[in-house]
């Protein structure tokens, strides 16, 4: 069986938004603010975790990932807004 895959939105230190997946969240936004995560977020650290959401395989976070990216930036904002609202 596949763990649970969830598909995340970092806000970066210049304000820049970056989308991606893991099935390990809590060690994927540490590794990006140790500068290990993607090339996009290493000279933009510290990041912030500001939009997550779960897929269950890793075909849903992939297909999820494309879509989010293909947002404008005030589409994922209303989406972390949202998130924002749930907490």
């Amino acid at each position: 069986m596949e763990k649970e895959c969830v598909v995340y939105i970092l806000r970066c230190r210049d304000g820049t938004l970056y989308t991606g997946w893991t099935n390990r969240l809590e060690a994927r936004v540490e590794a990006h603010n140790q500068g290990k995560g993607a090339k996009y977020t290493k000279s933009r650290r510290p990041v912030a975790l500001v939009y997550w959401e779960r897929q269950a395989d890793k075909a849903g976070a992939l297909r999820r990932e494309r879509e989010i990216k293909r947002l404008s930036r005030a589409k994922k904002l209303r989406l972390v807004a949202k998130k924002e609202d749930e907490l």
